[in-house]
């Protein structure tokens, strides 16, 4: 299928990282109708904030581990949301390595953060299938401010069932103080769709309308491919939307979804919105694309690809 004439395109703008673990989020809750929750703060307090949710999983550690701070700079752009605008919303996300520890503690380190989150209170999103294996993960979210987090054992060695903890906190998306709701017209560019990677972020966006078997709505307004610069480097984003289905539909066609990603060697992890409706958020092993699938609070189910231009910056998922 071919994205040009049977996808609607819009624009997404979404963080880049490192492949450590898996985390994204939805766009946060609604205030009323579809007007994005504008959420206000400052980075540092986003960042002191994410901090302090670590300290919650670390603390009571035993053996305690040392941090080590990876990825990029904390603070990128936001995900996409759904009245398909760009604008100046920022989120935090912080990723440690536990490190200083025996391989074969690490399964232990992450059942121990998710224990002291649950003490804390925050939601486990992830359910409990695959917790007994040797390499468990899990995914959260604080009740309260809406940051979500995880913990993940990523394999060493298979055979001495060794591997490395790893934890991930990611901010609701803010508007820092002084900052206008909408993004400078200049900030959001076409994209040529000659570009290699507009070629790669279609070609992806085609093969997943494949999958899903619904097809795309019309075209929403602020539509189209597009080339957004952020912090962590410049990305070619691509989205669309289903017609609007019902919920059992909604829940077939993220599982679909799923499917397809995890048959075509991505990885995949789920992506509940902060409402609880399903979605997955996918990145590729080599390109460093990722995409998400998850219901839009219009009823619609929402694809969003971005690929970097220059296909040498990481992603995690």
């Amino acid at each position: 299928m071919n994205p040009r004439k049977t996808i609607p395109a819009a624009a997404l703008l979404a963080v880049t990282l490192m492949v450590a673990a898996c985390g994204a989020q939805d766009d946060g809750t609604k205030t009323g109708g579809n007007a994005p929750k504008q959420v206000m703060m400052n980075e540092q307090q986003a960042i002191d904030r994410a901090e302090e949710i670590i300290g919650q999983a670390v603390d009571g550690m035993s053996p305690r581990p040392t941090l080590e701070r990876m990825g990029p700079a904390p603070v990128g752009p936001c995900l996409a949301h759904d009245d398909h605008r760009p604008d100046d919303r920022v989120q935090v996300t912080l990723i440690y390595k536990l490190t200083g520890v025996p391989g074969t503690q690490a399964q232990h380190l992450v059942r121990q953060a998710r224990d002291a989150w649950l003490k804390h209170g925050h939601l486990n999103t992830s359910g409990e299938e695959g917790w007994e294996s040797d390499y468990p993960s899990v995914y959260m979210r604080t009740k309260t401010d809406d940051f979500w987090m995880n913990a993940v054992t990523g394999v060493l060695d298979r055979s001495k069932k060794e591997g490395i903890a790893s934890l991930k906190v990611t901010s609701p998306c803010f508007l820092p103080p002084g900052k206008a709701s909408s993004a400078d017209p200049a900030a959001f560019e076409p994209q040529d769709d000659d570009d290699p990677a507009a070629r790669r972020a279609l070609g992806h966006s085609s093969r997943i309308y494949d999958a899903l078997r619904v097809g795309s709505a019309p075209a929403q307004p602020g539509e189209g491919l597009s080339r957004v610069p952020g912090e962590s480097g410049t990305g070619v984003h691509h989205t669309w939307s289903t017609p609007v289905l019902s919920e059992e539909e909604r829940v077939r066609v993220v599982e679909r979804a799923g499917a397809y990603f995890r048959g075509a060697g991505w990885r995949v992890r789920p992506m509940p919105t902060a409402e609880g409706d399903p979605g997955v958020v996918a990145g590729h092993r080599e390109e460093h694309t990722v995409a998400q699938v998850v219901v839009s609070a219009t009823g619609a189910v929402r694809v969003a690809v971005t690929t970097p231009v220059d296909g040498s910056e990481s992603v995690d998922v």
